[in-house]
This record gives structure tokens, sequence and C-alpha cells, in this order.
């Protein structure tokens, strides 16, 4: 059954019953074949777009929806529990444009926000590298400055849209300082000089562009560099607090569709003259995923409900991250099982919803990082 929402205002009520009518008319629909097709939804995003839904949790004034992270996550969820590229997609956008709007001047905000918030741009968080990936630090590609400009090169790995965005939050050494030597720039998608390879090929996602991305000479002007040289790490770290949430939004609306499709099916499934919902080691194990799936939801809220009020809350934001991706694999593994031999067949998404829950607990800091951020959180 779908989640029960407590939304703190009645415009809160009216977004996310909107962002349920997309998702059911405009999304789900078109979800299976684009995945199985490895057909990449950008008309999906610009839909997103017209409906306001990519600047949700950022400032009316820059052309945002100025919702807090309570409900920006609960609209987020939603879309994952009808296709999950779209979702995640969402979330790297709404990642991709908080170093410019919460440490670029006022005059950086003006002239790129509005079109970043307002629909029909995508964008890309150009952070991790082949030999950093857990250890942002390590990171080797360079922008050095020459007068008025910044020249970059090194290659980013696993990079969401890559290819496909039109701007990418992008960090680079500016310095070979360690922790303080990577700054951060808003790069143009279509400047000379930025390549990608060829998608990975997934186990999931796969409509969702994911590859390499290349920086060969490229030139932009330093009126790009968001906050000052050295800035970079610590920029990119808030934005993954963020971001951890809005993964496990993704993790909950995915667990949620997978609950939903099992429970669906346990109903009319029928075995020894009634319906396998009725046997009780059946219904413990639905039991079990929907305690997983609540509670999942109320640990992002809490953390969200944090950073909506100004607390701390990166400790909470790798338990939600940590909680939220180990219950989907959990759950979405558990709805195979229910439906089980047409579970493991393509003709029920449950199938494709284990395919996609792995990467939850890979992305955004693996749950093994989490746990290092959970952890030092105690001491």
């Amino acid at each position: 059954m779908p989640a029960e929402r407590l939304l703190p205002t009645q415009e809160a009520e009216d977004l996310i019953a909107l962002v349920k009518e997309i998702a059911r008319d405009e999304l789900k629909p078109h979800a299976a074949d684009a995945e199985e097709n490895e057909k990449f939804p950008r008309d999906a995003f610009r839909l997103l777009g017209r409906s306001g839904l990519l600047g949700l949790p950022y400032s009316e004034e820059f052309g945002g929806g100025e919702q807090p992270y309570e409900v920006y996550l609960q609209a987020l969820e939603e879309v994952a529990s009808a296709w999950m590229t779209v979702a995640v997609g969402l979330s790297v956008h709404v990642m991709s444009c908080y170093g410019l709007a919460t440490f670029g001047t006022r005059e950086q905000q003006d002239r790129w926000l509005p079109e970043m918030l307002e629909g029909e741009l995508l964008g890309g968080y150009a952070l991790s590298e082949v030999q950093a990936g857990s250890d942002p630090a390590a990171m080797s590609t360079r922008a050095v400055r020459k007068g008025s400009e910044y020249v970059v090169n090194g290659t980013k790995a696993w990079i969401t849209h890559a290819g496909a965005a039109d701007f990418y939050t992008l960090m680079a050494r500016t310095s070979p300082d360690a922790g303080r030597g990577i700054s951060c720039f808003l790069a143009p998608g279509d400047a000379e000089g930025i390549t990608a390879a060829t998608p990975e090929r997934k186990m999931g996602l796969t409509g969702s562009i994911t590859a390499q991305l290349a920086f060969d000479d490229v030139h932009f002007g330093t009126d790009r560099l968001i906050g000052n040289e050295g800035d970079g790490l610590k920029i990119a770290l808030s934005a993954l607090d963020s971001g951890r949430l809005g993964i496990a939004a993704c993790a909950v609306g995915l667990a949620q569709a997978a609950l939903d499709e099992a429970v669906a099916y346990a109903k009319t499934r029928t075995q020894f003259g009634r319906p396998i919902i009725e046997f009780q080691g059946l219904e413990f194990l639905l039991a079990d995923m929907a305690a997983a799936v609540e509670s999942a939801r109320a640990t992002y809220l809490q953390a969200a409900r944090r950073r909506d009020r100004g607390l701390p809350f990166r400790q909470q934001a790798s338990i939600a991250k940590l909680v939220a991706t180990d219950a989907a694999m959990k759950v979405t593994t558990d709805a195979v099982q229910v439906l089980g031999g047409a579970g493991y067949t393509r003709d029920f998404p449950v199938e494709r919803y284990m395919r996609e829950a792995k990467v939850l607990q890979i992305f955004e800091g693996t749950n093994q990082i989490q746990r290092l951020v959970i952890g030092r959180g105690l001491r």
C-alpha cells in the first residue's frame, strides 16, 4: 500500500500529490522499456524541470521551489518508486546545484543558478576518479590558472550524466596540498575538450548514463571558481551529506515499490487453495519488509528535519544512507523470493528492482565509508 505521509503544510501535500501523478502517469509506464533498451530519459528530466521539480530545495528567488528537505526527499521517493534512473538523476542534479547555491557569490548565483533550477538544464557531479573514489583527496585532475582562465586536465570516473549534462560541478586540484589543494568549479558541459567515454555496462540503472569524463586542456574563466581556491574538498563533503539523504530517499522509494509488488502478487497467487499471503511464513516475510521500509523512511526524515533546522546532520545522513540502502537491498531481494520463479524473470519488475538496489550501497560513499563516518562521530 502507498506510503501515508505526514507533511508539514497544505502546499507540501499538493506538491506530493502532483509528484505522485507525474510518477504514475508519465514516468512508470516508460521505465521498463527504457531500462531494457538502455535509453537515457532526457525528456523525463525536461518534464521534471517544467514541473518545477529540479530545484525543489532551493530558493524561490533563483527559480527554486524553496521546499524543506523533508518535503523534497519525499517527492524524490515518489519518483524513485516509479523509475529509479530518473530519481537518481534528479538527486544528482540537485547535488550538482549545491556548490553554486551554497558557496557561490551573489553575482554567480544571479548569472547561472536560475537556468540550472528552472527547467531545461541537467547537471553532473564530477568528483570521483579511478584512484580517488572513497578518498577524494587523492584526485589528480588539475586546474592550472593562466591569467583570467583555468586550464583543466584529467579524467573523472563513474560520472552520472557524463556527456549528457549541461554543466558539471567539478572538483580539481589547484595545488599539491592533499586536503586543501582541491577547488570547486562550475564547468560548462559544452566546453571544448570535455569528452565522455563509452558508458559503463552496468548491472542496473541501465537507462542512466555513467561514464568516464575526460578534460583535455579545457579552458574556462576564473569566474567559474566556486568559493576560494582550496575550498573544494569542504564543498564536496558538504554536498555529499545532502546527496546521501537523496540516495536514502531513492532507496526507500525503490523498497516501497518492491514491497507493493510483492504484496499485490501474494494476494492474487494461490497455492493449496488459498492466497499465499495467508501463509504465516510469507506473511512474516512481508511484515519484515514493511518494517524495513518504514524504519528507513523515518531515518531519512529525521536527518532531513535536522538539516532543515540548521542542526548538524552529517552523522545522521550517513546513518540514513546506510540503513535505507541496506534495507532496499534486502527488501528487493525478498520481493524476488515472494514471487518465486516469476520474480526471477523480466516479466515482473522486482528482478530489475533487485539489480538497481545494489548500486545504492556503493555510490555517494560506500556503506563501509558510512560506517567510518558514523564511527568517527562517536569518538
